[in-house]
């Protein structure tokens, strides 16, 4: 299946604050803060890739080039469907009932199916004719995100904090092994 997916909302937070990434690396002085502020949305969002998931509560959309039998969501945990819409055959955006499908958000790739008896209208021959509005995150604060995927999260601003290059004169400096092993259980398989 070939699809474009674009973030349309972003988090309104982030995962920790700049006094807990400060915390967590024993950081005394303000003189670094910006900078903290910036591996923390980093390490956000590479964790976010690594995952397959987001974190805390976003809205992205889903183009598809018609109705496919199955719809299957990347990125999750999928908390809701905001609407489908569709060109139809005319060339006439139109939102899809939510009487017409069934949403599984209980799956590791949540899905979208047509309910018992129905099924996907015809759709104008384009690409992109298909537009899937959706909200992923595990919730709108950082308490919600599991506990092992915060402390992953810290290791690598750690990690980045002190080692501001990709390589040393002396030793490659890798991300830590227990990054991987504390995200290991939540990292969905890609398409």
């Amino acid at each position: 299946m070939k699809f474009a997916l674009e973030r349309t909302g972003a988090p309104a937070t982030e995962v920790m604050t700049t006094a807990e990434a400060k915390t967590h690396m024993r950081v005394t002085s303000s003189a670094d803060d910006t900078y903290i502020d910036a591996i923390v949305a980093a390490a956000r969002q590479h964790t976010e890739e690594y995952l397959g998931r987001s974190l805390i509560m976003q809205t992205w959309k889903l183009y598809l080039d018609c109705f496919p039998d199955t719809i299957e969501l990347p990125r999750g945990p999928v908390s809701s469907v905001t609407s489908i819409e569709y060109l139809d055959t005319a060339g006439a955006s139109q939102t899809l009932s939510t009487d017409v499908y069934r949403v599984d958000l209980k799956s590791i790739y949540p899905r979208i199916t047509t309910d018992y008896g129905q099924v996907w209208p015809s759709t104008r021959d384009v690409i992109n004719s298909v537009t899937v509005t959706y909200v992923t995150g595990y919730g709108s604060a950082a308490s919600d995100i599991p506990t092992p995927i915060i402390q992953a999260i810290k290791l690598l601003v750690g990690h980045l904090y002190e080692n501001r290059e990709a390589t040393s004169a002396v030793v490659i400096h890798d991300v830590p092994l227990a990054y991987h092993y504390l995200l290991s259980s939540y990292r969905v398989p890609r398409f």
